[in-house]
């Protein structure tokens, strides 16, 4: 039984170390404070609608850890509802590990990385296999995107926090980088044609 949110990951374990090396009072604070949210805010739904890749940890059940990339389109891990989070599932190499961890365990963990913006975010809970549900995967499914999905993966948020921003290496996605280039190619383009002598009729 877990008394604050944040119990999730932090564990006896977790907080007798931060105890020995001196952090433990500044989290106790924040854990009798706010704590750590457990349901979908308005700013975590504007950090998903914004990103293109994620990270997802399983293990099975024997505790051996499982991270998978995800990436698609801006906003495709999607809100389902104020603790839910989903995203379509689509064929890859087919070993399956992802799918064969959440059959035997379903505690999982999800990573949100903003290289550009230099942000991060952990989210912490249980993530369930959902297999022909239609309806589900057409509000998951990207309609851009060819591809037919063959599953949805819910995940159920039981806690989320906000990392510092120390470390973190800008970098930027194709997307990215193409909406910086394309005004700058445009003047360029423009530029080439006023210098550019004109066409003269050959006598």
């Amino acid at each position: 039984m877990t008394t604050f949110s944040s119990d999730i990951a932090f564990t006896p374990a977790v907080k007798a170390i931060q105890a020995a090396k001196g952090s433990r009072s500044s989290y106790a604070r924040m854990e009798t404070g706010a704590g750590w949210p457990t349901a979908v805010t308005p700013e975590l739904e504007k950090f998903l609608s914004e990103l293109d890749m994620f990270y997802l940890g399983t293990s099975s059940a024997a505790g051996q850890p499982y991270m998978q990339y995800r990436g698609g389109a801006p906003g495709f891990l999607k809100v389902v509802d104020g603790h839910t989070l989903g995203f379509a599932d689509f064929g890859g190499n087919r070993q399956y590990v992802t799918l064969g961890n959440l059959s035997e365990n379903p505690r999982a963990f999800i990573f949100l990385m903003d290289y550009a913006r230099r942000r991060r975010i952990k989210l912490w809970g249980r993530a369930r296999v959902v297999e022909d549900d239609a309806e589900l995967l057409q509000q998951l499914r990207d309609p851009s995107y060819p591809a037919q999905p063959e599953r949805a993966i819910l995940f159920d948020i039981e806690a989320w926090d906000i990392n510092c921003q120390q470390h973190i290496h800008p970098r930027y996605s194709q997307r990215q980088v193409d909406a910086l280039i394309e005004p700058l190619q445009a003047r360029i383009d423009e530029l080439e044609a006023t210098l550019r002598p004109a066409d003269r009729v050959p006598r």
